[in-house]
């Protein structure tokens, strides 16, 4: 564990937010499961995350004192970019002044919890790499797979974060040089490799978006990218509140059971959240804090044993 005497921090700022923000539940919107190695909290409280910005690998601490202060310190090349990057990342982009619950149930939640907001990252491929990983398999699979990637062919964070045993994600380069072989014993399928090698060759382009609308349309015009997993990318990489992750395996039903005692379809869904746009990913974000899932009846789904061969289509 890094002590007082570990080395003096590259870049740091200290942030008064303008609301009372919940820093550690807007930054675990980062997470990729528990066992996230670019990810960690430690004892005191404070959050640590590896980050690969786009002027080199970085480490982050975040910690806010009891009167709502953010301290955040950095270590590495990236350390500058990073830092500069914590409002938005703690959500201070993410604008609610036009918010309007509309329906009962989404007032209340709106009640209990009104400092919530969207944090962005700023890293589209990062994001993308992650979200492709988790599609149409379990958590469980979904976040090993990530893990394995992150260990193999990332690198040790800098300063304090080879102490935390923090990781910093592999870089596109990197990414796009992994020989499908490879993407087997990751327990990645070759759709989903596939597709991420392919957003790697496109990186650049897929950084240079011009906000949500253009940025959906440039993820899915890639093969192996859909709605699902455009939104999934859109939510964290920019924060965007109306970024609803429609084809869920969970999501249209937990929400029509909330609402109706009856699962939605993805139609049902969007028909039920359009009052809400473009402010959609609020509403059932705060409908799960309130409700939560529906409850589960039966078996829940297994890991696979076995990768696929034939390519499923884009989620």
């Amino acid at each position: 564990m890094p002590s007082s005497s570990e080395a003096r921090p590259d870049a740091s700022t200290v942030w008064q937010p303008g609301w009372p923000c919940p820093a550690g539940s807007i930054l675990r919107q980062q997470r990729r499961g528990s066992s996230d190695p670019s990810y960690r909290i430690d004892p005191a409280g404070a959050h640590w995350r590896g980050v690969r910005t786009p002027a080199g690998p970085a480490t982050l601490r975040v910690r806010q004192d009891p009167g709502g202060v953010v301290h955040a310190d950095a270590w590495g090349e990236g350390a500058e970019w990073v830092v500069a990057s914590v409002p938005g990342l703690l959500g201070a982009d993410d604008d609610v002044s036009d918010f309007d619950p509309i329906h009962p149930m989404v007032a209340e939640a709106w009640r209990r919890r009104p400092h919530g907001r969207f944090g962005r990252s700023g890293l589209v491929v990062q994001s993308l790499i992650g979200s492709i990983i988790e599609q149409k398999v379990t958590g469980q699979e979904a976040f090993a797979g990530y893990r394995a990637l992150v260990h193999r062919y990332g690198d040790r964070a800098p300063g304090p974060g080879e102490a935390m045993r923090l990781w910093v994600p592999p870089d596109a380069d990197t990414v796009r040089m992994i020989p499908s072989w490879a993407w087997l014993e990751l327990h990645v399928d070759p759709a989903r490799s596939r597709a991420i090698v392919t957003a790697a060759r496109v990186a650049d382009a897929l950084e240079r978006h011009d906000g949500p609308v253009d940025l959906d349309r440039r993820l899915r015009s890639l093969p192996g990218v859909g709605v699902w997993t455009s939104a999934e990318v859109r939510q964290t990489a920019l924060g965007d509140p109306d970024a609803v992750s429609f084809f869920d395996y969970h999501v249209a039903k937990d929400i029509g059971w909330a609402m109706t005692g009856t699962p939605f379809t993805d139609a049902e869904l969007e028909e039920f959240l359009e009052p809400w746009r473009p402010q959609r990913n609020r509403a059932v974000g705060l409908i799960y804090s309130i409700a939560g899932g529906r409850p589960r009846r039966g078996p829940r789904m297994s890991p696979r044993t076995h990768l696929p061969g034939r390519t499923p289509g884009s989620r």
